[in-house]
């Protein structure tokens, strides 16, 4: 599914540690035009959906961070092929 056009798999590496919004599932979607852009989050309550500028900008910026340490598409896929090697 990884090699799908729709699809793209980025991989942070345990060396990469901790950063902003690890642990917390989030879904961005993007849309055609900015101001239309939701987060959806899931939380014991039920899913939250959030939309205002402050907010998206919060998790554009997590969203950043985790890119800036994540590992390429084929390098990612290289490293979910070694792993599933090594089980």
């Amino acid at each position: 599914m990884s090699e799908r056009d729709s699809v793209t798999v980025r991989v942070i590496p345990f060396k990469a540690g901790g950063f902003p919004g690890a642990g917390q599932s989030v879904v961005y979607a993007e849309a055609a035009v900015p101001r239309l852009d939701t987060v959806e989050l899931d939380s014991t309550h039920g899913p939250e959906f959030i939309d205002t500028e402050a907010q998206l900008g919060k998790y554009r910026a997590q969203l950043d961070a985790a890119a800036g340490v994540a590992l390429g598409a084929d390098a990612s896929r290289d490293f979910i092929r070694t792993l599933a090697d090594d089980l």
